[in-house]
Formats: C-alpha cells, sequence, structure tokens
C-alpha cells in the first residue's frame, strides 16, 4: 500500500505541474508543429487556475519526499521497501520527476524565449 501511495504522489504531481503550465506549453506547442496567428497567443484559459496547479504540484512533491526520506515504513524481509537498491531506485527516479516538473513549471518564465 505505501509503494502505491508513493507512486500515485508522483502522479498527482506530474498532473498537477502539466495543469500548471498547460496555458502556456499549449501555446509553444502549436506554434512548434507550424500552427501559427495571433489566435494562439490567447490561449490562456486555464492561467487563472495556474497558482491552485503549482500548490498541488507542491503538495504532491512534498508527500513523496516526506515517504521516501523521512518516514521509514516497518518491511517484511523480501518486500520491496526493504530491498536497499529498490530504495535508492525510487529516490533517483523521485529527483529526475523533480526536475522534469521544475521545467514544467518553469515554461511560462522561458516561453518569451521562443516565442
Amino acid at each position: 500500500m505505501t509503494r502505491l501511495n508513493a507512486k500515485g504522489s508522483m502522479i498527482g504531481a506530474a498532473l498537477a505541474a502539466i495543469g500548471a503550465s498547460i496555458c502556456c506549453v499549449g501555446p509553444l506547442v502549436l506554434l512548434a508543429l507550424g500552427v501559427g496567428g495571433t489566435w494562439v497567443g490567447n490561449l490562456t484559459a486555464m492561467a487563472p487556475y495556474r497558482p491552485v496547479f503549482i500548490g498541488l504540484t507542491l503538495l504532491f512533491l512534498g508527500l513523496t519526499f516526506r515517504r521516501l526520506y523521512l518516514v521509514h515504513p516497518v518491511c517484511v524481509p523480501g518486500a520491496p521497501c526493504a530491498d536497499p537498491v529498490m530504495v535508492k531506485r525510487q529516490r533517483i527516479t523521485f529527483w529526475v520527476a523533480v526536475g522534469l516538473l521544475s521545467g514544467l513549471l518553469a515554461v511560462p518564465q522561458l516561453a518569451q524565449f521562443f516565442y
């Protein structure tokens, strides 16, 4: 059950980060695909919800960090949480996801260099 909670937290963080950056990623993807026009700049309907999605992203990342570093589950021998290689792999995956999600959250600030 603990492993499922960590996986759910990471999925929630990824979805929240995508929601936070959708206002700027959508037009950027359309421009990269060659779809242009002045109407592309008006695709910012999700922009007012960006702070909510950023907060959710940070919440889910915090929950995952707590589970990976602060709360040590009681594991029976042979369980995945008892294997140090598995724990290390989960931590590496967490930090890779943090880097990718940080990039998604930075898209609105970086998008000005692509338009």
